[in-house]
């Protein structure tokens, strides 16, 4: 046996202690007598007190930042320019009197976040992702048509009858016949539409067998059963010339629900948790009664003479300003969801209301006074304008409901704006 085979399996090279069976040496075997190596200055400790040992080269990395910021500690003699003993950051406090931990380079302190000033997070912020990319809320089981079909009618019945009830009090006989036919067919249609999209008639029913004050469809539910056949009376007795008494009752009682009937539809799609109508629940209310009294006012001025289209004229103007104003507000304030009302179906839709709401008014201020061919075509523009835009908020919500982007992101910045506000208030408090 060579003398190499004699020698001690436990030893290293060096005689720095033993070896284990993983390859692995204690830390005995590495450093030997830690009090003797400390004061060698080979290694580093980490006290109350602050940084020991710390030699140039071998300072310790927290995120990137040298924790010493670059000066050695009173053992190992002071760092260019400082003398011994100071601390960085300007703390004029030596380290080996104990008064306190090192300080940072600032002044130290916690910042809002909770954190030291300066400090890097270790762990950067996570990017959600869904389970398995699978979108976080159920998709809307509505059919395009249907809903938006239902929302559109709803609205030009609404405000119809409120139109059609104007006109008759300022002697405008044929718009106020126009509008009032032209509410019933619209009401009638929209609950068709709503029908078809349950599936059975007898669900409509179902929903009149109480009355939720708290639930915009069981509310929408009632409203329909009660404006429906008003205005359908409305009409019939200014068509047939009978029954004036009732006829006019039946005016005032359809004109009095017909903003409410205008109006429910957004309350019904903002009570959703779908963020595209969801967040959007302040400004979608003006924008769906913007829309539906542009329509009701396009409907006017193709359905009557140009000396009854005045107050029809104006009412489109209005109409028009407040439903353009209405969803440039949603716009700005939805921030990342708005995307979905300016990208993609839905974004398609309301650039096309955008620009037949804009013709439609331009014609409406500019030539529907003088020509009954021009008032027509405005009031059409102004008809299909509203319509896509019942099309693009549609299509809007149901694109924001694929996402969860849309669900998630919102939800962190209202919980980091909440926390802000409450730092704020803590930092007001005396």
């Amino acid at each position: 046996m060579s003398g190499e085979a004699d020698a001690p399996r436990d030893g290293d090279a060096h005689g720095n202690g033993d070896v284990r069976g993983n390859g692995h040496r204690p830390p005995a075997g590495i450093y030997g007598d830690a009090a003797e190596v400390r004061r060698g200055g080979s290694i580093s400790d980490v006290t109350k007190e602050g940084l020991r040992g710390v030699r140039p080269g071998r300072a310790a990395l927290v995120g990137g930042q040298d924790l010493t910021d670059g000066h050695r500690s009173e053992e190992n003699g002071a760092g260019p320019g400082e003398g011994a003993g100071t601390a960085s950051g300007g703390d004029t406090a030596g380290r080996n009197k104990g008064k306190g931990r090192h300080r940072r380079s600032g002044g130290g302190g916690r910042g809002r976040s909770g954190r030291r000033k300066g400090e890097q997070p270790m762990v950067p912020e996570a990017e959600f992702t869904s389970y398995y990319g699978r979108p976080v809320l159920n998709q809307p089981a509505w059919k395009p048509l249907n809903i938006a079909g239902y929302f559109f009618l709803g609205g030009l019945a609404g405000a119809g009858s409120v139109l059609a009830a104007g006109a008759e009090l300022t002697g405008r006989p044929v718009m106020a016949r126009a509008l009032k036919v032209s509410s019933t067919v619209s009401v009638a249609g929209s609950a068709a539409a709503l029908i078809h999209d349950l599936g059975r008639p007898e669900r409509f029913v179902n929903m009149l067998r109480v009355f939720k004050p708290t639930s915009p469809m069981s509310v929408g539910s009632w409203l329909l059963a009660a404006y429906g056949p008003a205005s359908g009376v409305a009409a019939l007795c200014d068509v047939s010339g009978g029954l004036p008494r009732l006829g006019r009752t039946a005016t005032v009682g359809a004109a009095l629900l017909g903003p409410a009937v205008a109006a429910y539809t957004a309350v019904l799609a903002a009570d959703t948790a779908v963020p595209g109508w969801h967040d959007g629940y302040r400004e979608l209310p003006f924008v769906f009664v913007g829309s539906a009294a542009s329509a009701a006012s396009g409907m006017a001025l193709a359905a009557s003479p140009l000396a009854e289209n005045g107050p029809a004229r104006t009412a489109a103007l209005a109409a028009t300003a407040v439903e353009n104003a209405a969803v440039k507000a949603m716009e700005r304030r939805l921030g990342l969801v708005a995307e979905v009302y300016r990208e993609g179906r839905g974004g398609r839709w309301m650039r096309a209301a955008e620009v037949l709401s804009a013709a439609g008014a331009a014609g409406t201020a500019l030539l529907a006074g003088r020509s009954r061919t021009a008032a027509g075509v405005s009031g059409v523009a102004l008809l299909a304008a509203s319509a896509c835009t019942r099309l693009g908020v549609f299509h809007a919500g149901t694109e924001s409901s694929k996402d969860p982007k849309y669900t998630v992101v919102p939800q962190r910045e209202r919980l980091r704006e909440r926390a802000r506000r409450q730092e704020r208030e803590e930092e007001d408090r005396p």
